[in-house]
């Protein structure tokens, strides 16, 4: 340990090199609920990409695993190290490079963090759209995990606004993937492969984010409803009236209930719509005109109530943002109210309701139960998960997980795996798609040293 300690010190110096007891708390786990922390045995905070490169060499001869480390705001563990592992922090490359505007485009070092990306990008009347709902993640963590958010719905995720990389492969090659431009047809498209690896195939030094115009007016529309079906028949015909809303999200009652409590919110709904409601459905809509806005959100209106809404309530700008930040932050909500584990399980948002009565029914079975909403547009439900007995609720994630895949959906739509759900997808995912997996990580990554346990267990 001593000469390992010796070549890190050597790399990045002495004050950046953390080992025992001058490593904190926070290196040692992310913001999963159902890993315990594990302190690492280094902590190395490199100033760039060659610093990377060369720790990674190290690691690699001394058969170290590496963890890569933004914020640690991530949901699966995937940044929790191991023992006996190094984490590389990238705190300290925390630089916006560049803001192109004419390319709309942003140059960016990994530990930048989406609100600092965001000041800047609004400098310049541009923006960002990835908000997976902490605004503390930082890109390179945000890059791998393929992180998404309730945006989603008309910006995509992650891998739709990244263009390219650099990237430091664990033998210690720096490698540039993608680039400026919006069209790659030129050999195998590197920058999604390690897009959503989850540090397991090579780690991001500098990314190239597309940027988008910053649309200065925005409404939002909250419509209660009888059910979950009634709100997932409305949403194909939002999204095909052309409307293009930014923010498309469902809120179950139960979910809805904790946010106003503990967020001290005034939605203005009355008592007899909010016991009646089971389902919310929250309508964000932008527009760089605010004539074109008001037709916009009485179009809305107008159909929500054809089909079927309890009401609908356009919110105050105040209670609004309120509102979307509760949505932003259910994690911490279900963290509070003593959940045990959360997933993010994506389905064709046909099939949500399906998905969630089946999910509902297992979780009673099991003794527990789930709570939750979701990205009502692209079918990512987002629930917590109550169920005290570890190989009770063990069960009770296979069987949700299954039924997910059973679908056409996937185990995550933007948490990723981790160390907390790959064990589940080892077990339901075709093994011949597991082992092509394996030969790809086992390209990349030869030693394997990085991030060991996740995706593979």
């Amino acid at each position: 340990m001593g000469d390992v300690t010796a070549q890190l010190a050597a790399i990045v110096g002495e004050a950046n090199l953390l080992t025992g007891e001058a490593i904190s708390d926070d290196y040692a786990h992310d913001e999963a609920l159902s890993s315990p922390p594990q302190k690492p045995a280094y902590v190395a905070k490199p100033a760039s990409a060659e610093e990377v490169a060369e720790l990674l060499k190290a690691a690699s001869t001394a058969s170290v695993p590496v963890t890569a480390r933004g914020s640690g705001s991530g949901l699966s563990a995937a940044a929790r190290p191991l023992a006996d592992g190094l984490v590389i922090s990238f705190e300290r490359m925390n630089a916006v490079l560049e803001i192109d505007v004419e390319n709309h485009l942003a140059v960016v070092q990994p530990g930048v963090t989406l609100a600092e990306l965001d000041e800047r990008a609004a400098a310049a009347g541009l923006t960002y759209p990835v908000y997976p709902g902490e605004l503390s993640a930082t890109i390179g963590g945000t890059v791998g995990t393929n992180a998404g958010g309730m945006r989603a719905v008309k910006y995509g995720v992650t891998r739709n606004n990244v263009l390219g990389l650099q990237a430091v492969l664990p033998t210690g090659e720096i490698i540039r993937t993608g680039g400026r431009t919006s069209k790659v047809s030129t050999g195998y498209d590197l920058t999604q492969l390690i897009i959503g690896s989850e540090g397991t195939l090579a780690l991001a030094t500098e990314v190239i984010v597309k940027l988008h115009p910053r649309l200065p007016h925005g409404a939002t529309v909250l419509a209660p409803f009888d059910d979950l079906d009634q709100v997932m028949a409305v949403v194909p015909k939002i999204l095909a009236s052309g409307l293009a809303p930014h923010i498309l999200e469902y809120i179950d009652n139960m979910t809805m209930a904790a946010m106003v409590y503990n967020e001290k919110l005034e939605l203005g709904v009355p008592d007899a719509i909010r016991e009646r409601s089971q389902a919310y459905l929250l309508v964000a809509l932008e527009n760089s005109d605010t004539g074109r806005l008001g037709e916009d959100v009485e179009t809305l209106g107008g159909l929500l109530d054809e089909l079927g809404a309890l009401d609908v309530y356009v919110l105050e700008g105040g209670s609004a943002r309120k509102l979307v930040e509760a949505r932003e932050k259910a994690f911490w909500s279900a963290k509070s109210a003593g959940a045990d584990d959360v997933v993010d399980v994506v389905v064709p948002r046909s099939a949500m309701p399906v998905f969630l009565a089946t999910a509902r029914e297992l979780a009673l079975a099991a003794g527990g139960g789930v709570i939750g909403c979701g990205h009502a547009g692209d079918g990512n439900v987002h629930l917590a998960v109550f169920c005290k007995d570890p190989e009770t609720r063990s069960e009770l994630l296979t069987g949700i997980f299954a039924k997910a895949m059973e679908l056409g959906g996937a185990i995550s739509g933007e948490h990723g795996l981790g160390r907390t759900k790959a064990k589940y997808y080892l077990k339901l995912e075709d093994p011949a798609k597991i082992e092509l997996l394996r030969r790809v990580k086992s390209g990349f990554d030869p030693a394997g040293i990085l991030n060991p346990g996740v995706l593979f267990g």
